[in-house]
């Protein structure tokens, strides 16, 4: 597994992280038995860094990744946590909370639950509409001088609220979508990162599995994010599976799969840019890191570019409510 540096202020890390909300959590039932099983062999094939939120299974996800983690090397793994998200006991959602005293109570559960001393990376999920991304970020400030954070990332935020946190403190990495079918940061959020030196730890490379190659119109269950995702509507899905399956032809002329020519086209946009890849079952965990092995040429990167252009994609990535929170689309 090879190794990268998350932007100029961020920790060394492997070429692809571990994304573990659906071990908990939107993506119908979950396998707790399994799901240990797949962080121990993202271990083992060399991935650090776990990404986790405490409102995945409101705090759920945490425990089962300390579960996981138990007699391990805690330096050797880096974990990234959200927090803001407020949720009731039915899992409706309720806004976000960045206000400093919130920052500093959230992150005191989250050290309880992962059964640890410091998070590596502590990072407000959206931009709470009611605190300045100053005072959010220099509440956590505040803890890495503590000791109970090393570093602090950002999530979903556009180009001037990113400016406005690293004069702040500096970020290590935004985590925000990024797959051939969602761009957006292309335009103004990236070149922003890289001029101020921010990584990406980039989460959806699959884009919740629409452009993995195995998903199917009609396979999503009640308690599924995606039984009311934009893009897995009637009207959109059918355009978008499409799209997937031009991705499967190019797929096959290089003896890989949909899912592997996906992700490795989000590692050939750059050695600051990390996947995150959500795999819940081993098999597709292997899948995944597949990718690192495969070598995209220039000539290969534009027929993908020239297959799946950047707006190609039919319906939002989230639902009205959802893109309202994200300062990343405004």
């Amino acid at each position: 597994m090879d190794r990268i540096q998350l932007g100029k202020a961020g920790p060394q890390t492997s070429r692809i992280g571990l994304g573990a909300m659906g071990m908990s959590d939107f993506y119908g039932p979950t396998d707790r038995a399994e799901s240990i099983a797949t962080i121990h062999a993202a271990l083992e094939a060399g991935v650090t860094l776990i990404d986790t939120g405490d409102f995945y299974g409101m705090g759920h996800n945490e425990m089962l990744i300390a579960e996981a983690l138990k007699g391990r090397d805690r330096g050797a793994v880096q974990i990234s946590v959200k927090f803001g998200a407020q949720r009731d006991p039915a899992g409706n959602w309720l806004g976000y909370d960045a206000r400093p005293a919130a920052v500093k109570t959230a992150l005191t559960y989250s050290l309880r639950r992962l059964g640890t001393d410091y998070i590596d990376i502590y990072r407000p999920s959206r931009l709470d509409p009611n605190v300045p991304i100053e005072d959010t970020v220099g509440a956590i400030a505040e803890m890495v001088q503590a000791g109970y954070v090393r570093h602090i990332g950002l999530s979903e935020l556009g180009a001037e609220t990113i400016r406005r946190a690293a004069a702040v403190h500096p970020i290590s990495d935004l985590q925000i979508e990024y797959s051939l079918i969602s761009r957006g940061i292309e335009a103004t959020i990236l070149p922003t990162l890289r001029e101020l030196g921010i990584g990406v730890t980039a989460y959806g490379v699959l884009s919740r599995g629409l452009i993995s190659g195995h998903w199917r119109a009609g396979s999503t269950g009640p308690h599924d994010f995606r039984s009311h995702s934009p893009r897995f509507q009637p009207g959109n899905v059918e355009t978008n599976l499409s799209l997937v399956e031009r991705l499967r032809s190019l797929a096959g002329e290089k003896g890989v799969t949909v899912a592997q020519i996906a992700i490795a086209w989000v590692l050939h946009q750059g050695a600051d840019i990390q996947p995150l890849i959500g795999a819940r079952q081993r098999d597709r965990l292997a899948e995944s890191l597949g990718a690192l092995k495969v070598q995209l040429s220039k000539d290969d990167l534009a027929r993908l570019a020239s297959a799946i252009p950047a707006d190609a994609a039919a319906g939002t990535r989230y639902a009205a409510y959802g893109m309202a929170t994200l300062d990343s689309e405004r």
